[in-house]
């Protein structure tokens, strides 16, 4: 196909564009090739767990909520005070780091264990708030869990444990069944 049959038509591009000028807070949403299952236990659960949580603090990103599932992960986060523009060396690691310790526990060197992740700067409180709910309570939205404080790998406990009862009350009280997140895991 010529250039001249394009016309009219849009290029789709494969991976969503990152705008990672300046600081902020953001929502970070990455999922696994083909949705695939490889974080199906507590061991690999576990593992890109902490390698998410010791890369923030490597990287200066303050985290203030998670969710880690089977095939797919959110959080929200503050980066540092320099910037966002290492955002995407940062999850290459978690990715790379986390595909390279699934690939040697199932013998499969070379699989691709990450397909892409989305990052959305939070600007508006009430945006925030929202999506920060959303994420505490995502092991609840895919029915891992009936209470999202029971799962091990999300922010629902740690949030309870650090924030004011105002403040849960706050975020508890944001409507999340109409926010536009792709999460169809």
């Amino acid at each position: 196909m010529d250039e001249n049959q394009l016309s009219g038509k849009v290029r789709w591009p494969h991976a969503p564009p990152h705008f990672l000028v300046g600081n902020g807070t953001f929502m970070v949403t990455a999922s696994t090739y083909g949705k695939s299952r490889h974080f199906n236990s507590k061991k690999r659960l576990r593992f890109l767990h902490d390698l998410i949580h010791t890369t923030a603090e490597t990287y200066g990103w303050q985290l203030e909520a998670w969710a880690i599932m089977e095939n797919h992960y959110h959080w929200i986060g503050k980066s540092p005070q320099a910037g966002a523009e290492y955002l995407g060396e940062w999850i290459g690691k978690v990715h790379r780091e986390s595909a390279m310790f699934l690939n040697e526990l199932d013998k499969t060197r070379g699989r691709k264990v990450w397909h892409n992740y989305r990052e959305t700067r939070l600007t508006f409180e009430k945006s925030y708030l929202a999506r920060l709910r959303y994420v505490i309570e995502n092991p609840v939205k895919h029915g891992i869990v009936a209470v999202a404080a029971d799962y091990p790998w999300c922010s629902a406990a740690w949030f309870s444990k650090h924030s004011s009862i105002a403040f849960q009350k706050t975020v508890a009280s944001f409507k999340i069944n109409q926010l536009k997140i792709e999460d169809d895991f």
